[in-house]
């Protein structure tokens, strides 16, 4: 009840998956989903588990999960609350990626009053992710979108998330490798309102091996996020995709603001050829009116 006078519906959105890709080389095939759960509209809590997983030499882990939950406040004054988690553990692809554990977390919490939802990406990380068995260092930012905008502005109404996009993104266009797909990607952010407005960012401002590159010669070459290895191919860590769209007519307001997150996305083209993503969720959500 919004205001005490008006009945509003919420319509919950969340969807988690551990991996899923395309692989070309050492062998063709479809890398299928695995572990997905997507939230019935209603709401509700899912779950879904996976052991022992292994794509011939390639891609491997030992245990994932994932779980995506919608329900209503149960504190005075609190909307709609929504969860989309994605946890991986025992990684290994090609033996030169590996992680004890990686985890993808999205929360958001919809208003009794407005559209716009709150933000928060708490438990988001990763345990020992290593190259070739030398430990990534990660600067990793889970405040990254900031504050809930005020007066149910978009997210990208906030000067302070726009600078910082724009500084992510050209640090990663320093990146002497980076592949055309992912330049297209990461041009820039304009604060003017589009309809859908997308901003591609990262929950990691920074990535480096540098402090033991002398003594153990750290295997990658790092720019923001963004990762490239020799005969190996090129890391993204912790992408975020943000959408807005359905604008108001004369204020503004989304009606619709999407989050994806992808811990992990592999451009494989040297050892193997292909493309997977891992740890990935999704969170959205529409109230009515």
């Amino acid at each position: 009840m919004a205001n005490g006078a008006v009945q509003r519906e919420h319509f919950y959105h969340a969807e988690a998956e551990v991996l899923t890709g395309d692989l070309h080389l050492p062998l063709a095939q479809e890398i299928k989903s695995q572990a997905s759960a997507k939230l019935p509209e209603a709401g509700g809590y899912l779950s879904q588990h996976e052991t022992d997983y292994r794509l011939e030499g390639v891609i491997s882990f030992a245990r994932a999960y994932t779980q995506t939950s919608g329900n209503p406040g149960l504190k005075p004054g609190h909307g709609w609350s929504t969860l989309a988690t994605s946890v991986v553990e025992g990684l290994n692809i090609l033996d030169v990626v590996t992680a004890d554990r990686v985890v993808g977390q999205i929360f958001l919490e919809h208003p009794l009053v407005g559209y716009v939802p709150e933000i928060s990406f708490l438990g988001t990380r990763f345990e020992n992710l290593r190259i070739a068995g030398h430990p990534v260092e990660i600067d990793i930012d889970l405040n990254a979108f900031g504050a809930k905008p005020e007066k149910d502005a978009p997210y990208t109404a906030s000067s302070r998330f726009i600078d910082q996009v724009n500084r992510q993104h050209g640090e990663v266009r320093k990146h002497g490798n980076l592949l055309d797909e992912l330049i297209r990607r990461y041009t820039g952010v304009s604060p003017d309102v589009k309809e859908p407005e997308t901003v591609e960012c990262s929950l990691v401002n920074q990535t480096g091996g540098q402090a033991t590159a002398e003594k153990k010669g750290f295997p990658g070459n790092c720019h923001g996020h963004v990762i490239h290895i020799p005969h190996f191919g090129t890391l993204c860590l912790a992408s975020v995709r943000l959408e807005q769209s359905d604008y108001m007519a004369g204020t503004g307001i989304p009606k619709k603001t999407l989050i994806q997150l992808t811990m992990i996305e592999a451009r494989m083209g040297c050892l193997a050829d292909g493309e997977t993503s891992l740890a990935s969720t999704k969170g959205n959500g529409t109230t009515m009116p």
